[in-house]
């Protein structure tokens, strides 16, 4: 699979065709595509009408019905190819300088999702904010968010406050920067049951060397 700088990205998703502007030169990284939300969608894509005697993720991807929030959603692409694949109610949520971009997007892509899809900004460390999304959440969304070390807390601490109990985080990832990674997954291993997606699992042609889906649970209390 190639990943491109082009300033239109298309994604075939279900039926549809997603058409995902991006402006890479920009000073927030949330107006671009990347790889993980991507690799991520097409993961899902590749799972979710397979026959359930060969599917080892049919109960985990029983969208319909279901609530969920993406974190980080820059141009919204995640969010918008899992609304796509049957999650009928997800929120979009960013911080105030990448919103343009992603109302852009949805914008564009009103005519395929057949709806206006809820959005809100979102700092992770506005607790206020994180209340007014009325969590918990089945399922809290996120791809290739962890590349500054400072912001890890706020970030696990947000998807901890936004998950259900029984919940699960859908995590398309990739290593931006070593000492964000370390803290990561040492917080993570407090807070959640970590799953990695073998890549073979992967849709073969959205499969992208340096980019991994995991699945995260809450650990269960005592």
């Amino acid at each position: 699979m190639k990943f491109t700088d082009s300033p239109v990205i298309e994604l075939p998703v279900a039926n549809a065709t997603l058409s995902l502007h991006q402006n890479n030169g920009s000073m927030h990284v949330g107006t671009s595509v990347w790889p993980c939300s991507l690799v991520l969608v097409k993961f899902v894509d590749r799972w979710i009408h397979s026959p359930p005697d060969n599917n080892p993720y049919t109960h985990l991807l029983n969208f319909p019905t279901k609530r969920a929030v993406e974190l980080g959603c820059g141009c919204g692409v995640a969010g918008m190819g899992l609304y796509l694949l049957g999650l009928t109610d997800i929120i979009l949520t960013d911080i105030s300088p990448v919103m343009p971009a992603l109302k852009k997007n949805l914008k564009v892509n009103k005519p395929v999702l057949k709806k206006n899809l809820k959005y809100s900004i979102l700092y992770w460390n506005n607790r206020s904010q994180i209340e007014a999304l009325n969590p918990p959440f089945d399922f809290v969304i996120a791809a290739d968010v962890v590349y500054i070390e400072e912001s890890v807390p706020e970030f696990v601490s947000a998807m901890e406050a936004l998950l259900a109990e029984d919940g699960v985080v859908l995590l398309g990832y990739q290593i931006r920067s070593p000492e964000a990674h370390v803290l990561f997954w040492e917080m993570c291993g407090g807070v959640f049951d970590v799953e990695k997606v073998p890549h073979e699992h992967l849709h073969p042609e959205y499969a992208y060397e340096e980019a991994d889906v995991y699945l995260l649970r809450k650990k269960k209390k005592q």
